[in-house]
């Protein structure tokens, strides 16, 4: 496909820029053309203008030799002059890339491959240089023959095979041969510690943004055990690990593994280490399960990420042509050695030439995926950024018209969705067969879709029922009909239907219709989903089993459809995590996401929270758990989310203004506590947290950072933080809500308190229903010193002396206001919560019992929870135990009808007639404590 003509926009923006940059200069139909497809490209001409005549020199550009990227000696070369010229060199060729691939319309597999061995020879000299530099001081290690031993850097992914786009972060891995002493320097470090400082040397020169920018962006998340690894490995440690632990999808990375840089003496050795690991000496069709399981991550991975037009993730994009590629090469590579290579385009041909894959094939996915190389090689020199997402503003997309030869640019993503579908098609045809034939089902349910009367399916309907079936299939036909899901997504919704009908259809409940109908109506324009509900029949009849027992499962879903990837392992989701471990798993969860991007950790706070409540109510829907447990599970849920975003708030905190003096990672000096449900144990799946945040620091102390400031004021901006963590509002919707009101002072009052300030407000300024408040609180995040002290002022508050008598009239005046505004009783329903003899009324007596009688029973202290203060209470004669039994027995069934209604959206109401025996009991020990 030849390159077009610029648009009239392209062509102003290009001569403007043109007059700018070389004023008096005759215009240059080539330099124009680069100045109007890369901002990029404009921005290093403004700042190297006489590097014009280097691009125009035809010789020049047509050279593919690899020029140094440092120069001068690499020992008396400075950071600061090491930092520069790797930039300068990033910023020349790479506008030298941008001149053939956007003005001479280059090949894009020769542009790969040199942007390949460029970035190579920019990562082996940073790499050299850094040795250097560590040396100096600390000495080489040196093998027996008294040879320095190097430090190899494997290239991973696409900078592994030759393939690198243009804007791409690098995956690096690093190892050296031998763990011995370094010899020849001041003092003499183990070979484990010179390497992680050459690695850290390594990275700081490509990773660290200077006023030149950037090199590369470096992740170093595929070495073993992630980013809890170490940075460097020796070959026996790597081996053993790869042995032991490696992992499936870990096959898959190291097959595009790579060695950088000039090879020596070890590069035998360490390939014939990694070599069993990555190819089995059979043909392995082991393979084709994790190979499916691949596929469901890459659909996931979609998903989670919102991604919509991405020509690398979406369905038939470059990772789809990657994947075929690397299973056909793991299923058979153990046995030919030629497809043991890192290269896809030599693999692609070797497998084309071994007949394991058609040669016409091959034809077509080589010239699929070179179009969407070079689309996305296109999108990334626009701006040097790294995207794989088709534009959606009008110049980028003039651009891309221009780069590919096409007047319009629905032409265009007409082309590339052809050439994607013939991707997915081999795709689809090397995972194998679909997993059910949708002819195969019986007639009446693809009639009933395709004719949209449910009079064709097998059910007895009452009159009442068909008209239900027959409004929701339409209600829900209308709105489908409304969304845009494109030609693919008909498809799969067609064959999907039928299927949804068939599983519904015994249930005979035109609710639970609604509910699935409900979930699939918001995820249609996502064809991912639709393919996920189609291809896992499993994870749709979990879909249906869950939407059976719960609307508010089915809304959770429905609002946030990342949760369908939940569905495809049952044995996952009906067990939840043991209690102790969820703040494991959330850390667990976060290693993999950039510490540096906010955004990022907000978004997975919540799909977090989203996943860990599905499995909760999946689990609380089906009998699993019973209510406390359910209430247990929710809290200590919300435990853990809490003490990670501390911990984020944290980190942001210190890097801007450093720590506040004694303190540290792991003694903040703040704590948070709990009131409320979170603080009694019983959240329900929508609860609020009502927090209160505290700190242990003198009035004097200031951080330690650059930027100081004194502590009381960083954490107070540091509970802010945290405020802005839950709050905010993403596309995952806000995390919890949480409510400070509780706080001494109120909404007037600081956000952080001085722990002390705290206990003297409690003591000296109180009001009653702030000490009742004080009964259901506890602290949830906070070092040892903190939780010791905060207990102690809660056992004093608590257990002060008090007017019996004023203490009832406080509590019962409180107690009628909220109900005058709260409460929904009626002669018809009564309010499981706020009606007479309610949760509400039982939460109070509890606090009262604890207020008016903690000064002579201490004990009552102890617990901040409703059921166990009643049991402390009978213990010591307080109450009698037919009324602890009462009230405990009437509160968990109050807990359970409310619970209930939440899960199916029912409101906070019951028929009058359901609780009204319970409720008199619970009014008549009221009458005996509060009247």
């Amino acid at each position: 496909m030849e390159q077009g003509q610029l648009s009239p926009e392209l062509t102003a923006l290009a001569q403007q820029r043109f007059t700018e940059l070389f004023p008096g200069q005759a215009l240059n139909p080539q330099a124009l053309r680069l100045l109007a497809l890369s901002d990029f490209a404009y921005r290093i001409l403004s700042q190297h203008p006489q590097w014009l005549d280097w691009l125009l020199d035809e010789n020049a550009m047509n050279c593919r030799d690899i020029e140094p990227a440092l120069t001068g000696e690499l020992e008396v070369l400075t950071e600061a002059q090491c930092f520069v010229q790797l930039r300068i060199y990033r910023k020349r060729f790479w506008l030298k890339l941008m001149w053939l691939d956007l003005v001479m319309g280059n090949d894009i597999a020769d542009s790969i491959e040199y942007q390949s061995k460029l970035s190579e020879q920019l990562i082996d000299s940073a790499n050299q240089w850094a040795c250097t530099q560590v040396a100096k001081s600390n000495g080489m290690p040196l093998d027996d023959a008294q040879s320095p031993l190097p430090m190899l850097v494997l290239g991973m992914g696409k900078l592994g095979g030759q393939e690198l786009n243009f804007s791409s972060d690098i995956d690096l891995i690093f190892t050296y041969p031998l763990s011995v002493k370094t010899q020849g320097g001041r003092r003499s470090i183990e070979a484990q510690v010179f390497y992680t400082k050459v690695a850290q040397k390594l990275i700081a020169a490509l990773d660290q943004r200077t006023a030149d920018g950037q090199v590369f962006r470096v992740d170093m998340r595929l070495r073993p055990f992630g980013e809890s690894g170490p940075l460097v490995m020796s070959f026996s440690a790597m081996e053993d690990y790869y042995q032991d632990q490696g992992r499936e999808w870990e096959r898959y990375a190291m097959l595009k593994a790579r060695l950088l840089g000039q090879p020596n003496q070890y590069w035998d050795e360490f390939k014939a280490l990694i070599k069993p690991f990555v190819f089995r000496r059979y043909i392995d069709f082991s393979v084709i399960e994790s190979l499916r399981k691949m596929k469901h991550m890459i659909a996931q991975e979609v998903r989670r990420k919102g991604l919509i037009n991405n020509i690398k993730l979406g369905a038939g994009g470059i990772r789809e042509v990657e994947f075929i590629v690397q299973a056909l090469q793991m299923i058979r590579g153990g046995r030919e050695p030629d497809l043991q290579t890192p290269s896809l385009l030599s693999a692609l041909s070797i497998l084309a030439r071994q007949e394991v894959i058609p040669s016409s094939v091959a034809s077509g996915l080589k010239s699929q995926y070179l179009l969407l190389r070079r689309v996305e090689q296109y999108l990334q020199a626009f701006n040097d950024e790294q995207t794989q997402t088709l534009p959606d503003d009008t110049l980028n997309q003039n651009r891309l018209c221009a780069l590919l030869g096409l007047p319009e640019y629905a032409q265009l993503v007409d082309y590339l969705e052809q050439a994607q579908a013939q991707i997915r098609a081999e795709f689809s045809q090397v995972i194998g067969e679909e997993p059910h034939d949708t002819q195969a089902l019986k007639a009446c349910f693809i009639s009933a879709w395709e004719y949209q009367d449910v009079s064709y399916l097998d059910i007895e309907f009452s009159e009442q029922a068909h008209t239900l079936w027959q409004n929701t299939l339409n209600l829900f036909y209308t709105d489908i009909t409304k969304k845009q899901i494109g030609v693919r997504g008909r498809d799969v919704l067609d064959k999907l239907m039928p299927l949804v009908l068939s599983e519904i259809t015994p249930l005979n409940s035109p609710q639970v219709l609604e509910r699935v109908l409900g979930v699939i109506s918001k995820v249609a324009s996502r064809t991912a989903y639709l393919e996920l509900l189609y291809e896992n029949l499993g994870a749709l009849k979990q879909l249906i089993k869950l939407c059976s027992h719960s609307a508010w499962i089915a809304q959770q879903i429905a609002r946030y459809p990342i949760l369908l990837d939940e569905l495809i392992d049952p044995a996952v989701l009906y067990r939840p995590l043991p209690l102790n471990a969820y703040y494991n798993e959330i850390q667990q969860y976060f290693l993999r996401i950039d510490p540096q991007d906010l955004e990022l950790q907000m978004e997975a706070l919540r799909q977090f929270k989203q996943t860990q409540q599905l499995r909760i109510a999946a689990a609380d829907a089906t009998g699993v758990l019973d209510i406390m447990k359910v209430s247990d599970h929710l809290t200590a849920l919300a435990e853990s989310i809490v003490a990670k975003a501390v911990d984020i708030a944290w980190g942001q905190m210190t890097v801007r203004y450093g720590a506040p003096q004694g303190t540290s990672s792991e003694a903040k000096g703040f704590a948070v506590i709990a009131y409320g449900k979170a603080g009694g144990f019983e959240l329900g799946y929508d609860s609020d947290l009502d927090l209160v945040f505290v700190h242990n620091c003198d009035g004097q102390s200031k951080t330690t950072g650059d930027k100081s400031i004194a502590s009381r004021q960083f954490y107070l901006k540091m509970a802010q933080r945290l405020m802005h963590l839950f709050n905010t509002r993403t596309l995952s919707g806000i995390l919890y809500e949480l409510d400070t009101r509780l706080r001494p002072e109120g909404n007037s009052g600081l956000l952080a308190i001085n722990i002390e300030s705290y206990h003297q407000y409690l003591r000296e300024q109180a009001w009653t229903w702030e000490h009742q408040a004080l009964v259901r609180a506890r602290m949830i995040v906070g070092e040892e010193v903190m939780a010791k002290r905060f207990y102690t002022i809660r056992h004093d508050i608590l257990c002060q002396q008090r007017d019996t008598a004023k203490l009832q009239s406080d509590i019962v005046t409180m107690r009628e206001k909220m109900r005058q505004h709260l409460s929904q009783d009626s002669s018809l329903v009564f309010d499981l919560k706020q009606g007479l003899g309610g949760m509400t009324d039982i939460e109070f007596l509890a606090q009262y019992l604890v207020l008016a009688f903690a000064y002579d029973y201490k004990a009552l202290t102890r617990y901040s929870d409703n059921i166990r203060i009643f049991e402390l209470a009978s213990q010591e004669s307080v109450i009698s135990s037919d009324e602890k039994s009462t009230l405990t027995q009437v509160y968990c069934q109050l807990r359970e009808h409310y619970h209930l209604n939440s899960l199916n959206s029912s409101g906070k109401t019951v028929d009058a007639s359901l609780m009204s025996e319970q409720s008199k009991y619970v009014r008549e020990i009221w009458q005996a404590y509060l009247q």
